[in-house]
């Protein structure tokens, strides 16, 4: 099992993401572009984390998890160097959120039902191998959450059965039920989940919430 975490995008998920591969015992670097950002990353995790550009940490990790907002992720992969993904699995958190505002607490996105965003993700990094997860959940509950031992869902796809074996196991260290959706274009199913996720925040300000797949 690889034990070096890259991970591109230095937000409230990928700090959160950080600090629970450092829990289970990972070897994490944290990328980020923002200069000024370091000294405060390396406080938010306790100095067990390296602190690196994109292209640093993707160069660095044996499995990178892309944190990044939705139109920011194009980016970011450039940034990190299409040729330094070659052959890597990547986790893609990512949802194509546009930066329109919700209405009556509903997300827009910039795909559509045919499209969704880790597609695009895939072509432009065709030799990586993604596996969309950690996309229908919240910061606070991405990792090992407490639901009354209840362990909640977590939907994943992606193309490569290898790499969907690997981010299996460490969605069982983080506490959830894995259900593997199929290939790439189940991300166009799964993305949209982060709309449905939402309306009880926007709404309601329920945010401790997740979802579950019920089976005979």
């Amino acid at each position: 099992m690889s034990r070096k975490i890259g991970i591109i995008g230095s937000g409230i998920v990928g700090q959160t993401l950080a600090n629970g591969f450092i829990r289970h015992g990972y070897e994490v670097t944290l990328g980020t572009n923002t200069a000024s950002k370091r000294d405060e990353l390396k406080s938010k995790t306790n100095g067990k984390a390296k602190i690196g550009t994109f292209e640093e940490t993707a160069k660095f990790g044996e499995i990178l998890v892309l944190c990044t907002k939705g139109t920011a992720a194009e980016v970011a992969l450039k940034s990190a160097g299409i040729a330094n993904l070659k052959g890597k699995t990547i986790i893609d958190t990512t949802n194509p959120i546009a930066d329109a505002p919700p209405v009556n607490g509903v997300l827009k996105f910039f795909t559509s039902l045919d499209d969704s965003l880790m597609e695009r993700l895939q072509k432009l990094a065709p030799e990586a191998r993604f596996v969309k997860s950690f996309s229908c959940i919240g910061g606070p509950l991405m990792v090992n959450p407490d639901f009354n031992n209840v362990k909640p869902t977590m939907f994943i796809c992606g193309n490569d059965d290898g790499a969907k074996a690997e981010v299996r196991k460490i969605l069982d260290q983080f506490g959830f039920e894995v259900e593997d959706m199929g290939k790439v274009e189940a991300a166009r199913a799964i993305e949209p989940l982060c709309i449905l996720w939402c309306i009880p925040g926007f709404v309601s300000n329920r945010w401790m919430h997740a979802f579950k797949m019920l089976k005979k």
